[in-house]
């Protein structure tokens, strides 16, 4: 049972690595870092694979580890705040067939962390609000609520920027 539960893990990270960077990315915005954030959530989810108590719930435990990196990097990551001079510091990388839209990405960055992922899950990764819900631990009612308010904001937020341009 527990070989095949490895198994079934094992090839769906093998389906799923491209969306797994992309979401990673959409976080991290760093191709090493959104590449170690994988590489970890694959380390951390095949140890701890044991753990699984319901088969049908891979997809969701799986994304939980993998948000759960993301969030761990970027704290890491405001620790240790670059200036904004650094001749390191790395320019946008683009992934051919995920083309981001700047606008977008800017007002997706105003709203709060734990609204942006909701949004990201629902839209990018075309993940259900049942999975959302499962994924972030919050009540399926509250990632309605996050979701929508999220939505209208950025909506707002979009059409402030569009007056403003023209």
């Amino acid at each position: 049972m527990k070989q095949e539960l490895y198994e079934k893990l094992i090839q769906y990270i093998l389906e799923n690595q491209d969306r797994f960077y992309r979401l990673a990315y959409s976080y991290t915005r760093n191709q090493e870092d959104a590449l170690d954030v994988v590489q970890s959530a694959v380390c951390r989810a095949l140890e701890a694979h044991k753990s699984i108590k319901n088969e049908d719930a891979v997809k969701t435990w799986f994304y939980r580890i993998l948000i759960n990196e993301c969030l761990t990097v970027l704290k890491k990551r405001k620790r240790f705040l670059p200036a904004n001079d650094d001749p390191g510091r790395e320019e946008a990388y683009y992934e051919k067939g995920y083309e981001q839209d700047d606008d977008l990405e800017k007002e997706l960055d105003r709203l709060e962390p734990d609204v942006q992922g909701i949004i990201k899950l629902r839209f990018f990764e075309e993940l259900s609000l049942k999975e959302i819900s499962c994924i972030t631990g919050l009540n399926l009612n509250t990632v309605k609520t996050k979701l929508y308010r999220g939505l209208k904001q950025l909506k707002e937020n979009i059409q402030e920027a569009d007056i403003w341009e023209n």
